[in-house]
Order: C-alpha cells, then structure tokens, then sequence
C-alpha cells in the first residue's frame, strides 16, 4: 500500500514539534536508523491509523499516535546505556540459533530492548557498549564520527619498537585497505611474547588481529578497553554496569550529539 496522509494528518508534518518518523522509531528503541528505515518500509508503520511506507515523513509524536505492528509506541526519553565486559567465546548478538551464549545471557531481560553498538570476535574479550537509544548507537557506530578504541594485545614472539613506529607512521595494506595506528606502546615482553596497548579508529571486522597478523605477530588475546572516553573499568567478564549521565554526554559529545 503506498504512502498516504490525509489532510488532517499532513497538517503534523507543518508543527514546529514534527521530527523524522525514523528518529521517533529509533528513539522508542527499535534500533539504528538504518533498521527504523527498515521497519517503515516494510509497511509495518501506522501514523494515526494510516499507513506510511516513505521514508522522510514528519510526525510529531506528542499529539499524533503512532504504531508499530498495530502495537503503539511510546518514546523512551530516559535511555540506559551500558557497559559490558565480554569474556572468550561469547557472540556480539543478542540471539543464537545453534544455543551459544550471546551477549543477552549477561544482561537477561532487564533491559527489553537494548542492542549493542560494533562488536568483538568470538574469541576477543572486553568493552562492548550497548544501549536503547537509537540515535546514539547510529552515531557511534557511523564510520563518519570515527570513536577511537583502545586494546590490549598479547602477541607472539617478541618485538621492537620500530614494529609500533611503522605501524603508525607507515600502517600496513590489508585486503580491504591502508590501515595504521594512532598509538602503539610495548607494556611488556619475554622471549615468547610482548603485550601492547594500541589505539585506533577503524572498526573494521578483526581488525587487530589481521593487522598483525601481516607484519609476522599473532594476536594470542585481545582484550578492548576503552570506546572514545568510556573505560571499561573494574567490570568483571561476564558482567556489566550502566554509564553514569556524564558517561553518556562525554560519549554524545564524542560524535557530535
């Protein structure tokens, strides 16, 4: 059925409260933007009781009633943002076909409808920040904003500081690109391993790991601790904690909320 708006309702769009209707759905907790455009697109959308399949549409939610598979929705404006700390052969999901544990075995149901902004491989641990707030999560995840990201790397094999310096000043040519460092720092080494602190912007899928891999040191155990300016903290693996309110503005400051 197509898009259609009667006279009345097209009135909405004109109020100085209309907003985007895939912000509205994002902001009620149905995922990123990409996904609420998703959602309206499907015809799964009504706007007093008509249909709306166009992407653009303006509503304004405090007088108009919207609903998302017949069911209305209600904007949450107190978000809860979390988190959470990872552990070794847990996926970055929320669900699993073939019963593995996701990230929805630590959180349980307290939290209905969170999701989690990027992910980590199955066999990485650390931060895994989730949340509510649509809008939020589209931003950090947005390759535009870039949020920098800090891990720590056991390696094998023992290496020297001009691997830390090419890799940031040179980079390494991947498959899928030139890709270098913001900061590489030794913390610690034997003769059979050398633990690094790395940052950088990149959220491309493994990406730690495969850089490494191509300079002849593989990733033993990566483990994230920081997303732009939230630390992981003393959370224990396996657990998490919710942001305080200054966590989430210095994290909306972070990309331009």
């Amino acid at each position: 059925m197509p898009h259609s708006y009667s006279r009345a309702t097209k009135a909405h769009e004109d109020s100085a409260h209309a907003i985007r209707l895939q912000k509205v759905l994002a902001q009620a907790g149905f995922g990123s933007r990409r996904k609420c455009e998703q959602i309206i697109t499907e015809g799964r959308v009504e706007v007093d009781g008509e249909l709306v399949t166009e992407l653009g549409s303006r509503v304004d939610p405090g007088s108009q009633k919207i609903r998302v598979d017949g069911s209305r929705i209600h904007i949450n404006n107190r978000h809860v943002t979390l988190a959470l700390n990872k552990p070794k052969k847990v996926l970055s999901t929320m669900d699993d076909p073939k019963g593995r544990f996701t990230l929805r075995d630590i959180i349980g149901d307290k939290y209905e409808r969170v999701f989690h902004m990027g992910r980590l491989d199955y066999d990485s641990e650390g931060l895994i920040l989730m949340t509510d707030d649509g809008e939020l999560s589209q931003h950090v995840m947005h390759p535009k904003y870039e949020v920098a990201k800090t891990y720590i790397a056991t390696l094998e094999g023992k290496i020297g500081g001009n691997v830390c310096r090419r890799l940031v000043t040179q980079g390494v040519h991947l498959d899928d690109g030139q890709i270098t460092l913001d900061h590489c720092a030794i913390i610690d080494q034997s003769r059979e391993h050398t633990i690094v602190k790395v940052v950088l912007h990149s959220g491309k899928n493994r990406i730690v790991r495969r850089l490494f891999g191509a300079v002849g040191f593989p990733v033993k155990r990566l483990v994230r601790t920081q997303i732009g300016p939230i630390k992981l903290g003393d959370v224990k693996p396996g657990a998490y904690r919710v942001l305080s309110s200054v966590e989430v503005k210095s994290l909306e400051k972070e990309v331009g909320l």
